[in-house]
């Protein structure tokens, strides 16, 4: 009897899958059972071809041999899995199968890593599409009862080879290029540099910034406090005088409450987490990187099944998706969530109108709780923290809305009008799940919004105990965080101006997809581009050198707007994929063509005189994720060594994280406060503490990590496909 072969993205995957359909003998690369077998790719099995394939002439990078334009793109198998390779295309072409079923993650990119797998192998046996959105044992089931024709996504594979040729195309030729033209690693892409061109715009902003001082009048009426504004509805003045003057004449003097406004309002909650909102909302409260946060989704979706698929630009689910909710609050009811889910499912029928929109969805709905039964003690801290956001989120969306009476006062003192705002909560429906830890109050008069006003009738006589000048002074715009680039990513909007690029934009998503953000950003970190200092990001010298030599369209969302545009319409089947390929050809001739001709300078302004041990060149000071390093000015060279690391011990006496420096006996932890202590010291005080050893043996393997590499230069070949 011929059977089916199952192909999934991960071995996470295919050992659910195959324990869901009974497959349980293991062979060479695979998990076999009667009618099923399961098999797996390592992510990406089969890439684009390097340029050295083309040709010998590719293997040294010279401005003559640019562009690089090859007629047909060849795939090659990845050499670091090339032996699940072997095993997985001798599957393909076992006559022991007659179809096969691709289960790669449902998505653009896993529709790539499948359909590249079976040209290489060269398969051309009837296939099958698995497309769920969870791992439970339950998604799968349903999910393999009503597979879909492959053909079906056809187009989408398509739409995701054009845009992996695109970026081979143009990122390796501008990186060739600006590489060759300056004698530095420097690299460029469609998506990490519009990226990085905005954070240098907010640096440049800021460093232009002067600020003001301004004053505000504000009034103590004992029980509440009023902000004068003038008829142009204006707190601040800037001109202490005007302030001094206001607060002189109505100091002293009797009010009448000329206006008393009293309206009911409601705010509907949030809606659910997509990808980029969920890392967004982790690093503000958690302080954790995008990609932590994608890495800690993809274990609570594929390791424990608690949640949905992670890699969604979707923030609701389907009507279908409706009748699975009691299931999944069942689930959630315990410990903290209890109390709130049991009370949502005794509300008949369910609240699902904030969550609830079939024309907002596409290939994956928002990120939601699975039926899978919860232990939270199977969780480490951080996998809580990021299950604890999205459970909160999904009881929220299902509670009801937040109502509240909002007061209004308008209190008149001779010519001048202050004015006073409060709150009287009547439910606090969504919002008794949060504190205030994601609040986003950033307005003047913020704190007046949550006092409590006392019962006042239009025209009563009141005055004030206290007038107080309150001196400010106006801010610059704030440094990105993680949280606030990812948010500038996904709505890039002020960077483009033509109104139908601008649309396209946000219907794509903004700069990249949820799924690349996170890598996007640790590139611009890696790349030396951008630092971190605390949660604020800072563009480097070589960042904002970069950004002064490239092509001015790589600097501009249009370009990512111009070709989301048309891989959608690709994708759609609307739009020819070879003529979208053949039109970045000749732009990635003329991103060439502008490099040549252009005079500007790239100059090394972090060199040290440190010399290099292996080629005798001067070193670049460079401060990277984990702390400085010195690295080789030689792109060819590419040697690099760890001169400091922030490490996760904490400093006894102010509890920030120590820093080490110094090589071995002399390795010291240092602490901005002042405070210092040797390795070996630290050492004995924590085994003296009981803690061990462990903490500073993975300091020391970070350590180790960092403090050399082989040739980073070849790194930037390996990590050019970084916008998908």
């Amino acid at each position: 009897m011929a059977k089916t072969l199952v192909l999934t993205e991960k071995p996470s995957v295919a050992r659910d899958i195959a324990r869901v359909l009974g497959c349980k003998r293991n062979g060479n690369g695979c998990i076999i059972g009667d009618k099923y077998t399961i098999t797996w790719a390592l992510g990406h099995l089969v890439t684009l071809a390097d340029p050295e394939v083309y040709g010998e002439k590719y293997k040294t990078w010279k401005m003559e041999d640019l562009p690089m334009l090859p007629e047909k793109m060849k795939l090659v198998v990845i050499g670091q899995t090339s032996k699940q390779f072997k095993a997985v295309s001798a599957l393909l072409n076992s006559n022991e199968y007659d179809k096969v079923v691709i289960a790669t993650d449902a998505g653009r990119e896993g529709e790539l890593v499948a359909r590249w797998i079976l040209i290489k192998a060269g398969c051309r046996k009837p296939l099958q599409r698995l497309w769920i959105s969870s791992q439970t044992d339950k998604a799968i089931k349903e999910g393999f009862a009503s597979l879909k024709p492959a053909s079906q996504y056809d187009a989408l594979f398509r739409s995701a080879q054009s845009r992996a040729q695109a970026d081979w195309l143009v990122g390796l030729n501008v990186t060739r290029a600006l590489t060759c033209k300056h004698n530095a690693q420097l690299s460029a892409g469609r998506v990490q540099t519009p990226t990085l061109a905005m954070i240098v715009k907010r640096e440049d902003e800021i460093m232009k910034f002067r600020p003001k001082d301004y004053f505000t009048v504000k009034a103590d009426f004992g029980t509440f406090t009023a902000l004068y504004k003038d008829s142009k509805n204006q707190a601040r003045f800037f001109d202490a005088a005007q302030a001094q003057e206001i607060a002189n004449a109505v100091r002293g003097q009797r009010g009448v409450l000329t206006e008393v406004k009293k309206q009911y309002k409601m705010k509907a909650p949030p809606a659910a987490y997509d990808l980029t909102e969920l890392q967004r909302d982790a690093n503000k409260k958690y302080g954790y990187s995008a990609k932590q946060t994608l890495s800690l989704m993809q274990s609570l979706y594929e390791t424990h099944k608690l949640l949905t698929y992670p890699r969604t630009d979707s923030r609701y689910i389907t009507k279908d998706v409706v009748a699975t909710l009691p299931e999944r609050l069942k689930a959630i009811s315990i410990g903290q969530y209890k109390e709130a889910a049991t009370a949502i499912l005794r509300s008949k029928p369910l609240q699902t109108k904030y969550i609830v929109n079939d024309a907002k969805v596409s290939d994956h709905h928002a990120i939601i709780p699975t039926e899978q039964y919860v232990d939270l003690n199977k969780l480490t801290r951080d996998e809580i923290h990021i299950y604890d956001l999205v459970v909160r989120r999904f009881l929220a969306v299902l509670s009801a809305p937040y109502e509240y009476d909002e007061v209004q006062l308008k209190i008149t003192i001779g010519k001048y009008n202050f004015y006073a705002k409060g709150q009287s909560v009547k439910s606090a429906g969504w919002k008794a799940l949060y504190d205030s830890s994601l609040s986003d109050d950033s307005d003047d008069d913020a704190d007046l919004k949550s006092q409590s006003l006392p019962t006042l009738n239009q025209g009563a006589s009141v005055t004030a105990k206290e007038i107080r000048i309150v001196a400010g002074k106006t801010t610059p715009p704030a440094r990105y965080t993680e949280a606030t680039l990812l948010t500038a990513m996904e709505n890039p909007s002020g960077q483009v101006d033509d109104g139908k690029l601008r649309d396209a934009l946000k219907t794509a998503g903004g700069l990249g997809t949820p799924a690349t953000r996170a890598d996007i950003i640790e590139k611009l970190f890696d790349s030396f581009y951008v630092e971190r200092r605390g949660r604020e990001i800072f563009p480097t010298s070589k960042g904002r050198q970069l950004i002064s030599i490239v092509p001015p369209d790589l600097k501009s969302a249009e370009l990512t707007a111009q070709w989301e545009q048309r891989l959608q319409m690709i994708a759609k089947g609307s739009e020819s994929d070879k003529k979208f390929v053949d039109e970045m050809r000749k732009y990635a001739t003329s991103l060439v063509s502008e490099v040549k001709k252009s005079e500007a300078v790239y100059r090394h302004d972090n060199i040290t005189r440190e010399v290099c041990p292996e080629c005798g060149k001067y070193m670049l000071e460079v401060n990277g994720k984990k702390g400085k390093m010195l690295i080789c000015q030689d792109r060819e060279c590419g040697y690099r060594r760890s001169l400091t690391i922030i490490t996760n011990a904490r400093c006894p006496e102010c509890h920030k994280k120590l820093e080490m420096r110094g090589e071995g006996d002399k390795k010291t932890f240092y602490c901005v406060c002042g405070y210092r202590e040797k390795l070996s010291d630290f050492n004995k005080r924590k085994e003296s503490a009981g803690a061990g050893k462990r903490d500073v043996e993975n300091y020391m393997k970070q350590q180790n990590k960092q403090k050399t590499s082989s040739n980073p230069f070849a790194d930037l070949l390996a990590n050019w496909s970084e916008d998908s």
